[in-house]
């Protein structure tokens, strides 16, 4: 069954924090889907992951180029999944759909907690998602640790 879970940042920074989680996606055998509303963002974000521990590499590209079909990681700012993709992660307020999760093993909304319109976008993606009846857990590193404080 699909699943959404929330990650509320406040203690590590996105180029932080997707890299963990974009690994656990990986070592799980899903290909992901990183997108964001920024293409400027999105290179700025693939960047970092190039420049990432070399002993947890991830591979990735932005969409756009010639092997987009076969990357494990795709940074995107189209709202179309490729197909085979089973995870999503949202970041910058990008919309996540009840929808498209429908077709997900999961998806992930990535948002600044130091931000209060980010933190509002994800209040109003929380109340969509679950008010469709999809599964979500939300993750705070309010404790300066991830905890999860609330699931529908």
């Amino acid at each position: 069954m699909s699943e959404v879970f929330f990650y509320h940042m406040t203690h590590t920074p996105l180029e932080q924090t997707l890299p963990v989680i974009l690994g656990r996606s990986l070592e799980a055998g899903w290909r992901v889907v990183v997108r964001g509303r920024s293409p400027d963002h999105l290179t700025w974000l693939d960047e970092r992951l190039w420049l990432g521990d070399e002993a947890g590499f991830l591979p990735h590209g932005l969409a756009g180029g010639p092997h987009d079909a076969a990357q494990p990681v795709l940074l995107t700012t189209d709202a179309a999944l490729p197909e085979g993709v089973q995870a999503l992660m949202s970041v910058d307020g990008a919309k996540v759909t009840a929808e498209e999760v429908a077709g997900l093993t999961r998806a992930s909304i990535l948002f600044d907690g130091n931000d209060p319109d980010a933190v509002a976008q994800a209040r109003t993606q929380w109340t969509a998602i679950t008010g469709a009846g999809v599964k979500a857990k939300y993750w705070s590193q309010e404790s300066g640790r991830w905890e999860m404080k609330a699931e529908s």
